[in-house]
């Protein structure tokens, strides 16, 4: 989180040239991977002024960092207090017990329970009825010309799922995705935005009041995570309510933001690559394959922090105990060292092990959701459009530097629509095919 004095008046005097801050000019959000480029090649480890961190981008380092350093790196309220920013004070107590912010024995503690509602056996044993979800979503646009594939597709789908799987009633799942955009603004360094501060307390708010009475409430599903969360017992010990709302609410935002951004993004990235597109038409037994690609070549969760937990030496740098590290996971999925041709898009990659889902003790237990629902979309959308091109309208990216999406993106499925499947050329400057 934020430190004293990193509300910005003018960043760009405090950014070096190779600073992520860069991932606030238009253009290099809309492409950032000729920056990663930059950074893993010309000083992969390095000292970022504006984020006051360090920064990895290789492979290695990357998978290193997330292994073996610290994720409590939330400042407690306490601490906030002393910084004079005790405004933040609700985010932060509800974020120091979530398990994405902790190390063992706590963090395994929390994240045993969690999980147990996402092994991929339970998810496999789903599939069927996402595949119901997405028929009833694409049933209600086909005989349209166009859609917005996010808005009609690729955010209700995992709105509903986890809705369902947290045992909360289906129909919130428009509010429930609304909270989790704007505390999803928290975990990408939202310092650069100080104005979206007061609209995220209020989500923390009503998000906490909403689960806050959903474990009250008698008709919760039984077997849904926040029921399974309230009446768990590990040696005795029962979960705070505190920690079950924290926990419902990173498990609810993780479950949401992923997929709708892997299934937008993907899109995209088929459309702009038709000759992968064709093939993976041509032969649906790819798509498992296919996603594994477009999760590597678009990582949802471009990069994440940590605390070094002793002094540390990378690339000959060295990192004292408790500086922040930002491990640039979309920088090392492109690391030419470990992914041979790494901006080619190839869904027949084999040995692709990325680190879109992270690695080590955090890797994200929602990952076999995030690609069954991927796997489904993919599949149904093949099926039933057989031409696929893009709108002719700018492509608007989240200005959020940690969550990589689109706020929209309308895709004609249309039979008359460019029957190549070739994507239109889009007007913005900078938005281009990497």
């Amino acid at each position: 989180m934020i430190a004293k004095g990193q509300y910005p008046g003018s960043p760009s005097k405090a950014a070096s040239e190779l600073s992520l801050f860069h991932l606030l000019d238009p253009e290099v959000l809309a492409n950032p991977y000729p920056l990663y480029n930059r950074l893993r090649t010309e000083n992969p480890v390095f000292w970022d002024p504006y984020m006051h961190s360090w920064v990895v981008t290789r492979y290695p380092d990357v998978v290193r960092v997330l292994r073996e350093f610290s994720a409590e790196r939330i400042r407690t309220p306490e601490q906030l207090t002393a910084l004079d920013l005790p405004e933040l004070n609700p985010m932060a107590k509800i974020m120091v017990k979530q398990m994405l912010f902790m190390d063992p024995p706590g963090h395994k503690r929390l994240r045993n329970l969690a999980s147990a509602a996402f092994t991929p056996q339970r998810v496999e044993v789903l599939r069927s009825h996402i595949r119901d979800i997405v028929r009833d979503l694409l049933g209600k646009v086909k005989g349209n010309a166009k859609m917005d594939l996010i808005a009609d597709l690729a955010e209700p789908l995992p709105c509903i799922v986890t809705a369902e799987m947290l045992g909360v009633p289906v129909e919130d799942h428009r509010q429930l995705k609304v909270w989790s955009q704007d505390f999803a603004e928290m975990l990408g360094n939202f310092e650069h935005n100080a104005d979206c501060v007061p609209r995220i307390l209020k989500s923390t708010e009503d998000m906490t009041a909403y689960f806050r009475s959903a474990m009250r409430k008698e008709k919760l599903r039984p077997d849904g995570l926040v029921n399974a969360l309230t009446n768990a017992e590990i040696a005795g010990d029962r979960l705070t309510e505190e920690e079950v709302i924290a926990n419902c609410i990173i498990t609810m935002i993780g479950g949401q933001e992923t997929t709708t951004n892997l299934v937008a993004s993907g899109t995209l990235t088929l459309l702009r690559n038709p000759d992968q597109l064709a093939k993976l038409r041509g032969n649906l037994s790819l798509i498992p394959s296919a996603v594994e690609e477009l999760l590597r070549y678009e990582s949802p969760v471009q990069h994440t922090a940590r605390l070094a937990p002793d002094d540390a030496m990378l690339d000959g740098k060295k990192i004292r105990k408790r500086q922040a590290v930002i491990a640039v996971m979309a920088a090392a999925n492109r690391d030419p060292e470990r992914f041979p041709d790494p901006d080619r898009l190839d869904i027949t990659r084999e040995d692709n092990r990325h680190v879109a889902f992270g690695s080590g003790a955090h890797f994200c237990f929602g990952g076999p959701l995030a690609r069954v629902e991927a796997q489904v979309v993919f599949e149904e959308l093949l099926t039933w459009f057989p031409h696929w091109s893009l709108e002719p309208v700018p492509l608007i990216w989240r200005t959020n530097l940690g969550i990589r999406g689109l706020t929209s993106l309308m895709v004609n499925f249309s039979s008359s629509a460019n029957g190549s499947g070739r994507a239109i050329a889009n007007p913005v400057p900078g938005d281009q095919p990497t």
